[in-house]
């Protein structure tokens, strides 16, 4: 199957360099690192992925601070943003 991917001239002249010290042709070293690649995100799929940038972010610590004290807390009368959004859309 032939395909047309746009690679940096930096990597392009890097890989072209490998694949002839390697007496390659640039087809057969990409072959091979995409198959180098893949293989080793299949063995890795085993581990346990890494949280998500959202599971990892943390507020800036005074926003932290204030939502402890329950600043940020909905009162029983707020609606839902999804609420708001779906009535805004259905008004359109």
């Amino acid at each position: 199957m032939k395909t047309t991917i746009d690679i940096p001239d930096p990597l392009y002249k890097q890989a072209k360099i490998q694949a002839v010290e390697r007496g390659l042709t640039l087809k057969q070293l990409v072959i091979k690192s995409l198959h180098r690649e893949l293989n080793a995100t299949a063995s890795a799929s085993d581990a346990p992925a890494p949280a998500s940038y959202w599971a990892r972010r943390t507020l800036v610590p005074d926003f932290a601070a204030a939502q402890q004290k329950g600043v940020y807390r909905p009162r029983p009368e707020d609606r839902d943003i999804t609420d708001l959004i779906s009535d805004d859309r259905g008004e359109r």
